[in-house]
């Protein structure tokens, strides 16, 4: 069920500006909206940028200090989770189950030289899926600049949510995603939800 009344907008533009926590956390945008040319990939889930945040400090209650996060080019969608330790067996399980078995098996994978995209068991699981990995340096602006500005408001707004402790952020992982994917974004006013799906998701 979607609601609505006559002041919505503006109800929503008051209650922002008194939430301390989005003022704070809140990211300002120096440049006006414009049409999205995408250079990267030609349909959904072709390619995805893949990139890990942290260590994060402080670690989560139940011990995880890391996020992987991915990305993809032409929709803008996002999979994130937590993790313990950056290790490649944990990138290699996150590309089947959150990537592959969900949304197919891409074209091609962008990441970095880190060792946990940067090894043995990412290539084997790229020749047997027939995909490519191609790998970023950091003057590479496209695909780090995906990356960046992701990793950026997948922070602000788990900081907007958290406890005071600080340290539950891995419970709130979904809560974001869910957030990201329904929120407006610079493309003539359309959330990533509605501009992948064609349709509009009921909110809570």
């Amino acid at each position: 069920m979607v609601y609505y009344w006559a002041k919505m907008v503006q109800d929503s533009i008051d209650y922002t500006k008194k939430c301390k926590a989005c003022q704070y956390h809140a990211i300002f945008i120096h440049q006006p909206p414009e049409s999205l040319h995408p250079t990267m990939a030609s349909w959904p889930f072709e390619a995805w940028r893949l990139d890990l945040v942290g260590p994060i400090t402080p670690k989560s209650s139940a011990g995880h200090c890391y996020i992987l996060a991915a990305t993809d080019y032409f929709s803008k969608w996002a999979e994130a989770i937590p993790l313990r330790e950056a290790k490649k067996e944990n990138v290699a399980n996150f590309i089947r189950t959150h990537i592959i078995y969900r949304y197919g098996i891409p074209h091609r994978i962008v990441t970095d030289n880190g060792r946990q995209f940067s090894n043995s068991m990412i290539d084997k699981l790229c020749e047997k899926l027939k995909f490519k990995q191609y790998k970023s340096s950091i003057h590479n602006a496209a695909p780090n600049g995906l990356a960046e500005a992701f990793n950026k408001t997948l922070c602000n707004l788990l900081k907007k949510i958290v406890s005071k402790s600080k340290r539950d952020w891995q419970e709130r992982i979904s809560e974001v995603l869910w957030a990201y994917h329904h929120s407006s974004h610079f493309y003539k006013g359309y959330t990533i939800f509605t501009r992948l799906w064609c349709r509009g998701c009921p909110s809570p």
